[in-house]
C-alpha cells in the first residue's frame, strides 16, 4: 500500500502533467481509453464481487481524490462513516483498509501470506533487481529465509550491540555539528541534519569497514533511492498509463540504479579482496582471524552488516534458498528507503 508521503502528490502531479501540452493530450487520451474499457466491462455484467464498504469514487482515479494530507485523518473519517473495514480504489490498485486493531488482527491471522508481501511498483523493482529484493519479494522461501537470516543476525540483538559505537559516533558528531553553530548564533536545520544522520548511518553500518564508504555520492545516492521509491507515481496507479513513464521516475531510478550498483560492487570487491588477503595470512601464519586483531583484521565484534550477508554468500552453498550477489545489493540498495524523508 501506498505510503503517506506518496499519497499527498497526486493533485500537484496531475497540475505538472497538465502543463505540458503532448503529455496532457497523451493523458487524455489515455483517460478515455480507460472510461470506455470500464464501460465496456459494466455492460458485460457478471457477477461483481463482495467489497466491504466503500466511499463514492470516480472511473479511472477512484479514490485518489480523496486521499489528502493528513492521511490518516481521511482514512479515520471514512472509517467513522463506512466502519472498520473499508474498500479504497487508488486508480486501478483495490485496497482494504483496516481501522481497527481487532479487524487488523483477524485479517492477519487470515490472510498472513498477502498481508506479508508488498506491492512491487515500477521504480522499486528496478532497485530490488527484480523478485531478488527482501522487502519487495513474495511470500515464499525466499522470502521466509531472508526473514529467518535478518530476525537471527541482520537484526539480532547481538548485532545491534556490535554496530551501537557506529550510531553512537553519528550522533556525536550531529551534537558536536549542532553546538559548534549554536555557539555562533547560526541557524541549524534540523530537518537536513537528521536526514544526513540517517544516511550516514545507513551506509556505516552496511559498510564501515570501507575506507571512504561515507561520501557525498553514497548519501546522495541513499537520498535519491529514498526519494524515487516514496515517490507518487501515476503507472502504479491508473493502468493504460503503465509502461509510459510520463514523470520520468523510471528513466531517473535506471540512473541513481546503475550508480548505487557500481558502488556497491566496488565495495563488495574491496571486501573480498581483504577477505582472501586474510585467509592467506591466516593459512600461512597458523592463525585464525580473530585472533589477528592487532594487524586489523576484521573480528567478529567488527563485523559490518555486509560482512555478515558475506559470510553467509559463503557458507550457505547447501541452503534452500542460496544468497546470491544480487540479492545482497538488493537488500542493501531497499534497507537506504527506510530513512524518512
Amino acid at each position: 500500500m501506498a505510503t503517506a508521503s506518496s499519497m499527498q502528490q497526486p493533485a500537484l502531479l496531475l497540475r505538472q502533467l497538465t502543463q505540458d501540452p503532448v503529455t496532457a493530450s497523451l493523458l487524455a487520451a489515455a483517460l478515455a481509453t480507460a472510461v470506455l474499457m470500464i464501460a465496456a466491462v459494466s455492460r458485460g455484467g457478471g457477477r461483481k464481487p463482495r467489497l466491504p464498504p466503500s466511499p463514492r469514487g470516480f472511473p479511472v482515479i477512484g479514490h485518489l481524490h480523496l486521499v489528502r494530507p493528513p492521511v490518516h485523518r481521511t482514512f479515520h473519517d471514512l472509517a467513522a462513516r463506512l466502519g472498520p473495514l473499508m474498500h479504497i480504489r487508488l486508480g486501478s490498485t483495490h485496497c482494504v483498509v483496516a481501522s481497527s486493531a481487532g479487524v487488523a488482527a483477524e485479517l492477519i491471522r487470515a490472510h498472513e501470506g498477502k498481508i506479508s508481501e508488498r506491492p512491487l511498483t515500477a521504480v522499486a523493482r528496478q532497485f530490488a533487481y527484480g523478485d531478488d529484493g527482501f522487502a519487495f519479494a513474495p511470500y515464499g522461501p525466499h522470502w521466509r529465509s531472508m526473514k529467518r537470516l535478518c530476525m537471527s543476525e541482520l537484526l539480532g540483538p547481538r548485532t545491534v550491540e556490535q554496530l551501537r559505537p557506529v550510531r553512537r559516533a553519528g550522533l556525536v558528531s550531529l551534537l558536536q555539528s549542532v553546538l559548534h553553530r549554536a555557539s555562533g548564533a547560526e541557524a541549524v536545520d534540523l530537518t537536513a541534519a537528521l536526514i544526513r544522520l540517517s544516511n550516514t548511518s545507513i551506509i556505516r553500518m552496511m559498510a564501515s569497514t570501507v575506507p571512504g564508504s561515507v561520501t557525498e555520492e553514497a548519501q546522495a545516492l541513499v537520498k535519491a533511492v529514498a526519494e524515487l521509491v516514496g515517490a507518487f507515481n501515476v503507472e502504479d496507479y491508473i493502468a493504460v498509463c503503465r509502461g509510459w513513464d510520463l514523470q520520468g521516475l523510471r528513466r531517473r531510478a535506471a540512473d541513481v540504479h546503475r550508480r548505487f550498483d557500481a558502488l556497491l560492487e566496488e565495495m563488495i570487491r574491496h571486501k573480498e579482496e581483504a577477505r582472501e588477503a586474510r585467509k592467506m595470512r591466516g593459512g600461512a601464519e597458523g592463525e585464525t582471524p580473530e585472533k589477528k586483531t592487532a594487524t586489523g583484521t576484521t573480528t567478529e565484534s567488527s563485523k559490518d552488516l555486509l560482512d555478515i550477508l558475506l559470510d553467509k554468500l559463503e557458507d550457505d552453498a547447501a541452503a534452500e534458498v542460496k544468497l546470491t550477489r544480487k540479492k545482497i545489493k538488493a537488500f542493501v540498495i531497499v534497507s537506504s528507503c527506510r530513512c524518512v524523508y
